[in-house]
């Protein structure tokens, strides 16, 4: 029976090839979308897994809150948090504590690498299993200047040769590598290239920074646990309330509250400031299934709809199958199987698509293939067959059950019986449903790609054009500024210790007359030739006036909302000058007040700023105003320039604008991968309106050559023939536009403090792009029928 359902699916496949062909394509190009969400998921889900305790594996984490502001979730936590659930906390099995921020230049004999490392204590490889190729895990983290690196690394550094048990310099200082790992997996949300021992972290901060173990400092610190099988970690969670409130008395003006993460929910979990490695939001992963499932959907709508078309030519088979003895069942079974086959043949046509869309995918932004590996693993293989099969009882059902209930004998004695038009509605809501979603996706690209140009080109108070930010990597920017001034293009030059406007921030509490009140506000350390260069709009004052030393501090340069803030003077700018405001408990001098402009990105609104006047060792970038006809030449020399300075670490050099540019990536990709289903969406759509004119005018021919015999004219039959599809193409977007314009209005753009109004152009423009394709497809096809001689079509009658 079975193979007899394979064998009729096939001739039935073969007899109607231009419906086959729409049938696997259509779903084809549907399941290759499906199977790179497939992949994608199964990757995020993977993310830890090599870890033995991964079930009990825990990060504490930090709900961070300034008094009168709103809270920030932290991926860090305090040093003091590990040390007292190590100590004092009963039901852990094993703590380590992480600590990010070590970089420097090793050196082996003439090597000399840059390195980014993490210090981690010695419960490191208890806790974690990162594999170890050389070296005694238990103690390679325990004295002070241990070293355990990656191969990749250690190759770097030593080349062949096993560094176990070798040094490594980093200044004057020399470490001992006590380990060799094996490289870090891709689908780890812990990346590093080398540990050092945290005893060494103790050394260099906890004996000269008297603010290394306090509770809220938690900025570079990560605390990770295991809890003993079978332990409620609600259990542990109500030890850390009771640790909550006993550190936050001791607190002003700041609330922190710590709490348990699982492993397994950091890579694919809710979004945590100062991660340590990619984490990606469950809305994001929830929003590529939805975007999979829709596409096919609109891929099994062709097929319903199209199966159903072609009951007429199909139910005699069904009557004469009945007649000998077929059940219902059988019936169900036969239209099943011939469903599960077209999405079987689809499968290997979409297995193609998808090793063309993964590297497309990856290729659409440089951190994706950091994150991803997308690799064929048999249990990804798996997955693709069952979402075949699943796709194909999908797409059958309906034509399976229409088929099933056809009356045998009434079909037989007299096929125009059969009461297909009862499903006409269906199949015209199926079009719609299709349509719109397509009408939806278009308008989404459209809308979200006038709002991504407007984040690129809004004012934002400040000169970005044609400045080259170049990161200094410990070097002193005076010397860097001095071998710059050198080169002829070069306008201008400054130097700060951080870029504004890409998202990061660096901010510190700030009082003005009542020492009570404070609040915390966004600061850049600059030099005096920060805001000529950057065009910054002085309202009233001056630039700062005196070069500090270091240590020594006199003036500050706020903003609008720094007035406004604290109602200095009024928030009259030029009556603020000469106020004193205290800052990191220094007085400080109000020079200057800067009109308002952007610190943070478009979803921020305009916040207090503040500039500080900083000796040389703040410095973080040299900004170089250029004037060139020639940029790569021009590079050139600021390359020859940089190698003067520092012959080890490469020049990381950006303009201010293509920063920008980078800062909105996440929203560039995911225009581009919206943008993408729109036109997958589009194409099957237009597949299945071609399918479906196809067969309506071929179904309508004798009566197109009655109405011509008649004497209808060619361009009436037009019109006749599309006026129905056209119909519902504009219902479609009836429903689509405005609903896509509710959903920006009052969901999308919420988040963005300043984004463009939605334009009537892009509606339209959405419109046209559907409208016209489909008036082209739909023309095409009844003019071949309108032109053809009545006298061959009415022959047979």
């Amino acid at each position: 029976m079975i193979g007899s359902y394979f064998k009729t699916s096939r001739r039935s496949l073969v007899r109607n090839k231009l419906f086959s062909f729409i049938n696997i394509i259509g779903l084809a190009v549907s399941m290759s979308v499906g199977l790179l969400v497939i992949a994608i998921v199964t990757d995020l889900r993977s993310y830890d897994d090599f870890h033995e305790k991964k079930d009990r594996l825990y990060r504490v984490v930090t709900t961070y809150q300034p008094a009168g502001q709103s809270p920030m979730k932290m991926a860090s936590t305090s040093v003091k948090i590990g040390n007292m659930m190590r100590k004092n906390v009963a039901g852990v099995e094993d703590v380590t504590v992480l600590r990010t921020g070590f970089s420097g230049d090793a050196t082996v004999g003439e090597t000399t690498l840059p390195l980014d490392a993490m210090w981690a204590d010695a419960s490191f490889f208890k806790v974690f299993n990162f594999p170890m190729l050389d070296g005694d895990p238990t103690t390679a983290l325990k004295e002070p200047y241990s070293l355990v690196l990656t191969e990749k690394t250690a190759k770097k550094l030593f080349g062949d040769v096993n560094p176990v048990g070798k040094t490594v310099r980093f200044d004057t200082l020399q470490y001992k590598v006590t380990g060799l790992l094996k490289d870090v997996p891709k689908l780890s949300h812990i990346k590093f290239s080398a540990l050092i021992s945290f005893a060494t972290a103790d050394i260099k901060f906890g004996k000269g920074d008297p603010n290394f173990y306090n509770w809220n400092n938690i900025w570079q610190n990560y605390v990770y646990l295991v809890l003993p099988k079978n332990t409620n970690p609600q259990t542990l969670q109500a030890n850390l309330d009771n640790l909550n409130r006993q550190e936050n008395a001791k607190l002003e003006h700041v609330t922190m509250n710590v709490s348990l993460q699982p492993l397994k929910e950091i890579a694919l979990g809710p979004k945590h400031s100062n991660q340590i490695g990619p984490t990606t939001e469950p809305l994001i992963a929830w929003v590529l299934i939805g975007l999979a499932f829709i596409i096919i959907l609109s891929a099994c709508f062709n097929y319903t709809n199209l199966s159903i078309a072609r009951s007429l030519r199909r139910s005699r088979e069904v009557g004469i199958r009945k007649v000998i003895g077929a059940l219902k069942g059988h019936v169900l079974g036969q239209f099943m199987a011939e469903s599960v086959m077209v999405a079987l043949l689809a499968l290997v046509f979409s297995f193609a698509l998808f090793l063309v869309l993964r590297n497309q995918f990856t290729a659409l932004d440089p951190h994706i293939s950091d994150i991803f590996s997308l690799e064929l693993a048999p249990e990804l293989m798996l997955y693709f067959v069952t979402l075949a099969v699943i796709v194909g009882l999908l797409a059958g059902f309906f034509p399976a059950l229409f088929f099933s209930r056809i009356n045998a004998i009434q079909v037989i004695k007299d096929v125009s019986v059969l009461k297909v038009f009862k499903r006409v509605t269906m199949r015209k809501v199926l079009i719609v449903i299709q349509y719109t979603f397509s009408l939806i996706f278009i308008a989404t690209t459209l809308i979200g790609y006038s709002q991504y140009r407007g984040f690129l080109t809004f004012d934002l108070g400040y000169n970005t054009e044609n400045i080259l930010n170049i990161k200094l990597q410990g070097n002193k920017g005076s010397l860097l500024a001095k071998e710059l001034a050198q080169i002829p293009e070069i306008r201008g030059i400054s130097k700060s210790l951080m870029i504004t406007s890409l998202g990061s921030a660096h901010g510190t509490n700030i009082k003005y007359k009542d020492p009570n009140d404070s609040t915390m506000v966004w600061l850049n350390m600059v030099d005096e030739q920060y805001l000529p260069l950057h065009k910054h709009k002085l309202l009233a004052g001056s630039n700062f006036r005196l070069r500090p030393k270091q240590g020594e501090e006199s003036e500050i340069i706020v903003n609008q909302q720094v007035l406004k803030r604290f109602n200095i003077a009024k928030q009259n700018p030029e009556k603020a000058l000469g106020e004193i405001v205290t800052v990191d408990g220094k007085k400080l001098d109000i020079v200057g007040v800067l009109k308002d402009f952007h610190y943070g990105t478009m979803e921020n609104k305009i916040e207090p700023v503040m500039f500080r006047y900083t000796a040389e060792p703040d410095f973080g970038y040299v900004n170089v105003g250029i004037t060139s006809t020639d940029l790569p030449a021009t590079m050139a020399k600021i390359e020859d320039a940089w190698q003067k300075i520092d012959k080890v670490h490469p020049l990381e050099a950006k303009f201010y604008d293509d920063q920008i540019e980078e800062a909105y990536s996440q929203f560039s990709v995911m225009i581009k991968i919206v943008g993408f289903v729109a036109f997958l969406a589009i194409c099957i759509a237009f597949l299945g309106l071609l399918g479906m004119v196809v067969f309506t005018t071929e179904t309508r021919l004798k009566e197109i050559g009655i109405r011509k015999v008649l004497g209808a004219s060619e361009e009436g039959l037009i019109y006749l023939l599309s006026k129905g599809f056209l119909g519902l193409l504009l219902l479609a977007a009836i429903i689509a536009l405005p609903a896509t314009y509710l959903f920006f209005d009052q969901f999308v753009l919420t988040n963005f403090a300043y984004h463009q109004p939605i334009g009537l152009s892009e509606l339209l423009m959405c419109v046209l792009i559907v409208m016209l394709p489909a008036c082209l497809l739909i023309g095409w096809q009844t003019i071949k029928a309108a032109r053809k001689n009545p006298a061959n079509v009415l022959k047979s009658e």
